[in-house]
């Protein structure tokens, strides 16, 4: 195969994010193509190795891969984004690009690959049923499903239930001392503290990438200064919800409702027509406070690494 698999350097992101508008075959994801480069390739790196190759032939980009070691299990190297231009298809470009990232991972540790999210930088829960020459080609490639995840999509245009009025809701919980509002960077040290406390996992990294950064935005629900609650967009995709947590002594209370909807209104008055609800866990509760339907399935993906 007469294509050159070679590191590329920051000065090159804008070559991928072109490579990504033509490769990336659902529109949803080539639209926030700039978006997702930026995530996976450049401030992810502020936390974790990040792997970028390009595949090139005749000084031409035709393919990328982006990956990454676990920042909290270096042992687990992913594949957070793959993309070949169509007119390379079915060349071997991709297989190509997989088998040195395996290699690179591997002598950095790795002992496990996953085609699957690296959170807090990640763009997918894993690859999209719809994006079936992927999906055979982990199969191929000697990888196990593992997982199955689901986003939820809330339409944000005028009428729907993900807009209505949070007023009176916001009122009852006045009534309890309860304070709704948007957060700003200064309350970012409570709210990753709230979200590590309450939650675990990395949410708090997502919140860091959520507050007080263009596109994105998160509201909370705070009385007497203790943080009861939050909810967060844009970390990622700009049309990306979450997270969202609401304390266990706050269950019920319908702060969750009014915190997603608060979102999802910023969401539709910066231009998006259909919010993502990502790597969604409770189901009814989104399909009740904003009408949202279980729309984009992802398969996850990991195999053992062998050692040479």
């Amino acid at each position: 195969m007469d294509v050159e698999i070679i590191e590329l350097g920051r000065d090159r992101l804008p070559e991928v994010v072109e490579l990504c508008r033509r490769s990336l075959d659902l529109p949803e994801d080539a639209a926030e193509a700039s978006a997702v480069v930026t995530t996976l390739a450049d401030r992810a790196a502020a936390d974790r190795t990040v792997l970028r190759l390009g595949a090139v032939r005749d000084g031409n980009l035709v393919g990328v891969l982006v990956g990454s070691l676990s920042a909290t299990d270096p042992r687990l190297g992913h594949v957070d984004l793959v993309a070949v231009a169509p007119a390379e298809r079915r060349q071997g470009v991709g297989g190509a690009l997989l088998a040195e990232a395996e290699a690179r991972l591997a002598a950095l540790g790795a002992a496990e690959l996953l085609l699957a999210g690296n959170p807090p930088h990640y763009a997918w829960p894993g690859i999209d049923v719809r994006y079936t020459p992927a999906v055979c080609a982990a199969s191929r490639l000697g990888f196990r499903q593992d997982r199955t995840a689901w986003n939820m999509t809330a339409e944000l245009t005028e009428g729907s239930p993900a807009l209505r009025s949070t007023e009176a809701a916001e009122q009852r919980l006045a009534g309890r001392g309860v304070t709704v509002r948007r957060a700003g960077p200064a309350d970012l040290p409570a709210l990753t503290a709230f979200a590590r406390a309450t939650f675990g996992g990395t949410w708090d990294g997502e919140l860091a990438g959520s507050v007080g950064r263009p596109d994105a935005g998160a509201h909370l629900a705070e009385r007497d200064g203790e943080i009861l609650g939050f909810a967060a967009w844009g970390s990622a995709r700009p049309s990306w919800f979450g997270p969202m947590g609401t304390a266990p002594a706050a269950e019920g209370s319908g702060i969750g409702g009014v915190l997603l909807r608060r979102c999802l209104r910023d969401q539709a008055a910066s231009g998006i027509g259909a919010a993502q609800i990502g790597w969604v866990g409770p189901v009814p509760f989104y399909s009740g406070a904003a009408g949202a339907r279980i729309e984009r399935v992802f398969f996850l993906y990991r195999k053992a690494i062998k050692r040479a």
